[in-house]
């Protein structure tokens, strides 16, 4: 397992994104678009982690503006 931190910037508050993405990922016809959003603004994190995060396969926790959390990429 591998932690991953997402961080907020002046002009991104991750929190607010990812619980935004999360819920647009719910439906079917946004998955890929959402997947390809989130990888692209956190392009240092696997594909595979982001859709653990997107499909709520993995928790997540808010510490002050940055998302933390831990997922399983294959090699």
């Amino acid at each position: 397992m591998t932690t991953y931190r997402l961080g907020s910037s002046p002009a991104v508050h991750t929190p607010g994104v990812i619980a935004w993405a999360i819920n647009a990922y719910s439906f079917e016809e946004d998955r890929q678009r959402m997947l390809q959003t989130v990888s692209a603004t956190f392009s240092d994190v696997p594909a595979a982690a982001i859709e653990q995060l997107l499909s709520k396969a993995v928790p997540y926790k808010v510490e002050g503006e940055t998302v933390v959390f831990s997922a399983e990429v294959p090699a």
